[in-house]
């Protein structure tokens, strides 16, 4: 299973959370089967898994959602979809198939992770709009219209360059959250994206003689 899959998995069983806005902190909450992803119920021993129906109740959840899961999803689904627009720019500009590959692989495990993250904030009471700005700039908007007229193998070390600050941001981020948070699906996410970007960060260095 890859990494991206994995996350989801977790976040899945948390997503049939509902009623969780209105749990005391650190309190577990009612597991109800949603209308979305089918929930698996395990069998007893030797006997086949079934799936849940909509609005049953599964028991209790053993996750303790608090502030700092909140706002870890909260800031890194705009942190991904920064990333994204940057990936999104590569196809038309880099001069490097490696350059190339890199994107698809960001485009390919963000776009995920900012649907379970989505998923997650919907079933503890915190919607989003889907127009998150990014508040911090970690690339500016001066950076991006740079990145934007670049072409070629200026684009490529720009783009290296920016996506390297972006990727250590976000693990500063996830950092954060695997000391402070109490949620698991989010720890399992911060973690995810601690060694998923610390890899990218590694490998976008090796591209850039760093």
């Amino acid at each position: 299973m890859c990494r991206s899959s994995l996350v989801l998995v977790a976040i899945v069983g948390t997503a049939v959370v509902t009623g969780c806005a209105a749990s005391a902190p650190g309190a577990g909450s009612p597991l109800v089967a949603g209308t979305g992803a089918p929930v698996i119920v395990p069998g007893g021993p030797g006997d086949a898994g079934r799936t849940a129906t909509p609005g049953e109740r599964l028991g209790e959840s053993e996750a303790r959602v608090g502030a700092a899961d909140v706002r870890f999803a909260e800031g890194m689904i705009p942190h991904h979809r920064q990333a994204l627009e940057m990936a999104e720019l590569v196809p038309a500009r880099s001069s490097s198939k490696e350059v190339r590959t890199l994107a698809e692989r960001i485009g390919a495990a963000q776009r995920p992770e900012i649907a379970a993250m989505t998923s997650w904030l919907e079933s503890v009471g915190r919607p989003q709009d889907g127009h998150g700005g990014h508040d911090d700039h970690t690339v500016t908007p001066e950076e991006m219209n740079r990145l934007r007229t670049a072409r070629g193998a200026a684009f490529d070390e720009l783009f290296l360059t920016l996506m390297i600050r972006h990727h250590e941001a976000a693990v500063t981020m996830a950092s954060r959250q695997l000391r402070t948070g109490t949620d698991r699906a989010m720890i399992a996410m911060a973690g995810d994206v601690v060694s998923g970007q610390g890899i990218e960060i590694a490998r976008m260095r090796g591209m850039l003689g760093r």
